[in-house]
């Protein structure tokens, strides 16, 4: 069931990241990768920013708003290298 939740939620934030980012989506299967590892990146960025307000909401909306900003940070630095 984890694995599904994961997939599910990195798949929505991909994919709102890929519309936040405006052309910055890469398809859905890696916008799906992108949302998971957005996760990751998010989860260590806010402990890392001391932001833990945002850490200790448990809900899937917290978590596809948190795999989005990862995901769009992770969009924003691929894009620096796409140029």
């Amino acid at each position: 069931m984890g694995l599904l939740y994961s997939l599910l939620v990195g798949a929505v934030a991909g994919w709102l990241a890929g519309k936040l980012m405006r052309g910055g989506g890469f398809g859905v299967l890696l916008n799906i990768i992108l949302g998971i590892i957005g996760g990751v990146v998010a989860g260590w960025l806010f402990k890392e920013l001391n932001i833990d307000w945002f850490n200790s909401i448990n809900s899937i909306l917290a978590d596809i708003l948190k795999g989005a900003i990862g995901a769009s940070v992770v969009l924003f630095v691929a894009s620096l290298f796409k140029k």
